[in-house]
């Protein structure tokens, strides 16, 4: 990590919690060597990683939080997270979408990036169970004026249900309107993704809905960053197998990767070296 001083504060944070959790700890010495930074910048990206509740700081450096199966962060809490890595999925993952067909979104700060990308494609049809994916499309629609849809507008259906942490509608309600519907394709995001564990969220009631998505859709394109890979929620609802397609970003290692390979027919890896097996 050598010649890093003029990296933007995202990048620079992402990289030291990237060693955080690769190496379960790291000290503020050896960070402002490996960036070639001041000890007070790395302090700082420290207490802003620490008020994300991504990192625990600790005397001379940080740890990472070891979070229960069970623990649901909010849309706010991971909004702020890996956000140049979520752009750089979300425009790889537009690519995939082609006009007038059906797709689904589900909730999550990666779809909900995606949201604003799949607006420069005409005549989709949206069916989605996340309140801000609907609200990027409304958004689009008012901004452009007048009373009545402008030209190759989204048709958007947003599903009922109840609402979660993360801003999704989960529930009786959304799985029955997901059962009665079929998609083109399923943009995916995940809490947690892994060879052994699959697709998981932390989630029952947001299990069960994904469950549903994955059933209803022709095409199965998981879209989530690095850090998901080797993460497990208390609930898996896919396994690698059910998935067509992972978008994730230049962050993922080459073990991951090669593991990766393994398992899906298509890795795509925004922002840097792409592999599709």
């Amino acid at each position: 990590m050598s010649d890093n001083q003029n990296l933007l504060a995202e990048q620079r944070r992402a990289l030291i919690l990237d060693e955080v959790r690769r190496r379960g700890g790291v000290r503020v010495n050896e960070l402002t060597r490996k960036l070639n930074v001041s000890d007070m910048t790395v302090r700082r990206d420290l207490d802003a990683l620490a008020r994300q509740g991504v990192i625990e700081k600790v005397h001379g450096g940080a740890v990472p939080v070891v979070e229960a199966s069970t623990h649901e962060p909010g849309f706010e809490a991971k909004s702020g997270l890996e956000l140049s890595a979520k752009e750089d999925i979300a425009r790889a993952a537009a690519a995939m979408a082609a006009p007038g067909s059906a797709i689904a979104l589900s909730g999550g700060t990666t779809t909900y990036a995606l949201a604003q990308h799949l607006l420069d494609v005409p005549d989709l049809t949206v069916v989605t169970n996340s309140v801000r994916v609907a609200d990027v499309f409304h958004a689009a629609q008012r901004i452009a004026g007048g009373s009545g849809q402008r030209s190759g507008a989204a048709t958007v259906v947003l599903t009922g249900g109840v609402r979660t942490p993360s801003d999704s509608l989960v529930g009786p309600v959304a799985d029955q309107a997901i059962r009665s519907l079929h998609f083109d394709v399923l943009f995916l995001g995940v809490h947690g993704i892994s060879a052994e564990a699959g697709l998981s969220t932390p989630n029952l009631a947001e299990a069960e809905t994904n469950r549903r998505f994955v059933q209803s859709a022709r095409r199965v394109v998981v879209v989530a960053d690095h850090t998901k890979w080797g993460t497990v929620g208390l609930s898996s609802f896919a396994t690698l197998e059910d998935v067509d397609a992972f978008v994730t970003d230049s962050g993922l290692s080459d073990d991951a990767r090669e593991e990766i390979n393994e398992y899906l027919p298509g890795l795509v890896v925004a922002g840097g070296r792409e592999a599709i097996g």
